[in-house]
């Protein structure tokens, strides 16, 4: 009898038909997500209830779900983060989890870069002016020499380190375990957070969740920020105080942020009134090349352990 796997994503194979075919290929059963769009826990449940494999998104798989799901032996995360996943009650239930973490590097770590250009240089500012057909001209600053401080050094944050010592930055990492021959290669001086806080032009956060607990930027470390710092936050919501984050923005403590993660999504909070700030709707990894890549490599997973 054919293993049966259920794709709880919202959208799948929107780039290439590669994952359908794998499954095809190698003899399983799948079905999709009939309502193109997150499901909630009993949507899940009702959907997938018969699948022994699941490809994820960052739907809920917590108690409720685990324990309505008797013949589920896989979740395939398509992507890094498995947050959303209890994984207490899946090893009770002999569940495995798999994820996708180095596809995300590459996507994750241009982004950034792009958001502190876009920071630096004014240029979403700029293009809300222009487009309200003003012609109003606001001196930016340049990469080149910048103080940046990466807290978290794990796939993403060595790769932004590395980005940007080529760049001509003096970059400097915090991480709970610091690869100190990797950092010595790379001319990454390691430190820690409270000098970064204190010492940085520029900060970004690529903490790998669910570690790094300590390196949480809430009200007492944003106000130990440097005046006119730079905050981009690339890597989980719950490590940012957004309220913490909005008071320094209008108090002009801090000169601008950049967001693809909030802590709570779809986010439409007051960081959207600012001029000074960057958000876009958690896009870190979502590139047509990574995307068909991480569904090419979930589906994978999931089928090597099942066979």
């Amino acid at each position: 009898m054919k293993a049966k796997i259920f794709v709880a994503l919202s959208s799948f194979a929107e780039f290439g038909n590669e994952p359908l075919k794998l499954f095809e290929d190698n003899g399983f059963e799948y079905s999709l997500n009939s309502l193109g769009r997150r499901l909630i826990q009993q949507e899940i449940v009702q959907l997938g209830k018969d699948c022994e494999g699941i490809i994820a998104g960052v739907e809920p798989y917590d108690d409720y779900v685990l324990e309505r799901m008797p013949k589920l032996r896989c979740i395939s995360r398509c992507g890094v983060g498995i947050d959303n996943i209890d994984l207490g009650k899946a090893k009770e239930k002999g569940i495995t989890v798999k994820n996708t973490p180095d596809i995300v590097t590459l996507p994750v770590a241009e982004l950034t870069i792009g958001m502190i250009f876009d920071l630096l240089r004014k240029i979403s500012y700029h293009t809300n002016l222009m487009k309200a057909r003003q012609w109003r001209r606001k001196a930016g600053s340049l990469l080149s020499g910048s103080k940046i401080g990466v807290l978290g050094l794990g796939r993403i944050g060595k790769k932004v380190s590395e980005m940007l010592v080529g760049l001509n930055a003096v970059v400097y990492g915090a991480d709970l375990s610091p690869n100190t021959s990797w950092a010595a290669k790379n001319k990454v001086e390691i430190v820690s957070k409270d000098f970064i806080l204190r010492e940085c032009d520029i900060i970004t956060i690529h903490i790998a969740s669910p570690e790094g607990e300590e390196f949480i930027l809430s009200k007492k470390e944003i106000e130990a920020m440097k005046k006119g710092a730079l905050l981009i936050n690339t890597s989980r919501g719950k490590f940012l105080d957004e309220t913490a984050l909005c008071a320094a923005l209008e108090s002009n403590h801090l000169g601008g942020a950049a967001l693809d993660v909030y802590s709570q999504e779809p986010y439409a909070g007051p960081l959207c009134d600012m001029d000074n700030v960057v958000l876009i709707p958690h896009l870190g990894s979502f590139t047509r090349e990574s995307r068909n890549q991480m569904e090419i490599e979930a589906v994978k997973n999931a089928i090597n352990f099942l066979k």
